[in-house]
C-alpha cells in the first residue's frame, strides 16, 4: 500500500494502538479481531515507510515516528469530526444566514416573540431582518435578496409562493372627539360621508384594493384626502381629525390617545398575513423557519 491508500480508518487504527499500547485493547475498543489490527498497522508502517511501533511479547512502544504521527493523526480525527459535525448542523439547518423580510404592521402581531423564539433555538444562525412595504418585498424575493417574506395580502403569482397565516378583520379608526368614536361598532356605510387618510395603492395593491372593495359594499368609493406610507402617520393624521380610516386590527395595538378603533359590523373581507417564500428552492434553514412561523401563528 502506498502513501495514497491511507484511509480514515488506518488512522483510528493506530491512535488506538498508540494509546493503548496493547494490540488485544484496541482491537476490543474498535470491535475488530486482533490479526487484522496488526496486519493493518503493518500495511500503514510499509506505506509511511518508517516503523511506528516497536513491539515484542512483553511490550509496545512508540517510536519517534510514531509519536508524531500520534499528534498529527488525533488532530486529523478531530478535524473530522468537527468538519462532520458542522455539514450535518448545516444540512439540519442549524448554521447560516436568512434573511426574512417583513411589512411593519407584522410586528404588531406574534411576529417579534417568534423571532425572538428562533434565536433561541438556532442560536447559530445569522438572522438578517429587513423591512419593506409588500411591493418592495415581492421584489426582494423574487430577485433573491430576501430568503423568506412576511407579506399582507400581496398578490398571487408563479414565482412565490404565499401562505395566509393570519386573516385579521378590519376595523375603523376616527379621531377621539368623532361622532362616532364612543361606538362600540358601527357599518360600513357610516364612513360613507367621511374624508379618509389611507395609504397608497404602490404601498400594497392588493391591500389597498380589499379596503376599496370593502367601501363599496357600503355604497361608496372613499374620498381619500391624504395618503401617507406609515401607520403610525395615518393614525397621527387621523387623530388631528383630518380624517377617518380602515385598518388591520392589529394597527389597535399601536392607536394612541387621540384616536378610537371601532369595530366594523358586517365585514367580511379580512387582511391577511402571509408567509411568502421561492417553493422550489426551500433549504432545511428554511424550512425550520417556516415550521416555526407556521406553530407561532397558529397559537
Amino acid at each position: 500500500m502506498d502513501i495514497t491508500g491511507i484511509e480514515l480508518r488506518h488512522l483510528r487504527y493506530f491512535v488506538a494502538v498508540a494509546e493503548e499500547l496493547h494490540f488485544g485493547r484496541a482491537a476490543q475498543r474498535l470491535h475488530i479481531a486482533q490479526p487484522p489490527l496488526s496486519q493493518q498497522i503493518r500495511k500503514l508502517e510499509e506505506a509511511i515507510g518508517h516503523p511506528l511501533l516497536l513491539r515484542n511479547s512483553r511490550q509496545v512502544r512508540l517510536t519517534g515516528a510514531g509519536e508524531e504521527l500520534l499528534k498529527r493523526a488525533q488532530q486529523t480525527l478531530r478535524k473530522v469530526a468537527e468538519d462532520i459535525q458542522s455539514t450535518r448542523r448545516i444540512g439540519r439547518g442549524e448554521v447560516g444566514t436568512l434573511t426574512v423580510g417583513f411589512i411593519a404592521s407584522a410586528m404588531l402581531t406574534v411576529l417579534p416573540s417568534m423571532l425572538s423564539e428562533y434565536r433561541r433555538r438556532f442560536p447559530e444562525v445569522e438572522l438578517r431582518l429587513r423591512e419593506f412595504y409588500t411591493s418592495g418585498l415581492l421584489d426582494a424575493l423574487r430577485n433573491g435578496t430576501a430568503d423568506i417574506g412576511f407579506t399582507r395580502d400581496a398578490d398571487q403569482e408563479k414565482s412565490l409562493h404565499t401562505e395566509v397565516l393570519l386573516p385579521e378583520p378590519y376595523i375603523a379608526v376616527v379621531s377621539a372627539q368623532h361622532p362616532l368614536a364612543d361606538k362600540a361598532s358601527i357599518r360600513i356605510d357610516d364612513l360613507r360621508s367621511e374624508p379618509f387618510v389611507l395609504f397608497s395603492p404602490g404601498v400594497g395593491q392588493n391591500a389597498w384594493e380589499k379596503v376599496m372593495r370593502l367601501c363599496q359594499q357600503g355604497g361608496f368609493r372613499p374620498r381619500i384626502v391624504q395618503e401617507a406610507p406609515h401607520w403610525l402617520t395615518i393614525l397621527r393624521l387621523v387623530g388631528t381629525g383630518m380624517g377617518v380610516t380602515i385598518a388591520p386590527k392589529c394597527v389597535e395595538k399601536i392607536a394612541h390617545q387621540e384616536v378610537r378603533c371601532v369595530r366594523l359590523r358586517g365585514a367580511n373581507i379580512f387582511s391577511h398575513l402571509e408567509l411568502a417564500y421561492r417553493e422550489q428552492s426551500l433549504t432545511e434553514l428554511e424550512e425550520n423557519f417556516l415550521t416555526l412561523a407556521r406553530e407561532t401563528f397558529r397559537q
